[in-house]
């Protein structure tokens, strides 16, 4: 019932920006965890970014200093920028949310479809 939405995604040259977002809808009653994963060709998924409810954030080691996690006030709403991108940051993009839908009142997980993100000159 919780869907999460991504878009941004697309292609850029290496030291480029992109801004990704994802709006989490459905009767939610709270968003605990937010954030991003990513898979690239031939790689595992990987958690590149993430923000708590209280605001506390984690990067992957290879995009800190980067990347930047944001949630806009009052939305359901996540963002990542990313910033100096390299072509080893290509990969298919995808929002999670761990979320305590109204329904149940349980935590659950949540995954977006995935948004594609090419460096590439």
């Amino acid at each position: 019932q919780v869907q999460l939405a991504e878009s941004g995604g697309g292609l850029v040259q290496p030291g480029g920006s992109l801004r990704l977002s994802c709006a989490a809808s459905g009767s939610i009653f709270s968003i605990l965890r937010m954030g991003w994963y990513r898979q690239g060709t031939g790689n595992q998924r990987e958690l590149v970014a993430v923000m708590s409810s209280g605001g506390t954030t984690n990067y992957a080691d290879s995009v800190k200093g980067r990347f930047t996690i944001s949630r806009a006030s009052g939305e359901n709403t996540v963002y990542l920028q990313m910033n100096s991108l390299k072509p080893e940051d290509t990969a298919l993009y995808y929002c999670y949310a761990f979320v305590i839908p109204t329904a149940t009142m349980k935590g659950v997980g949540s995954w977006g479809e995935g948004t594609q993100v090419t460096v590439s000159s």
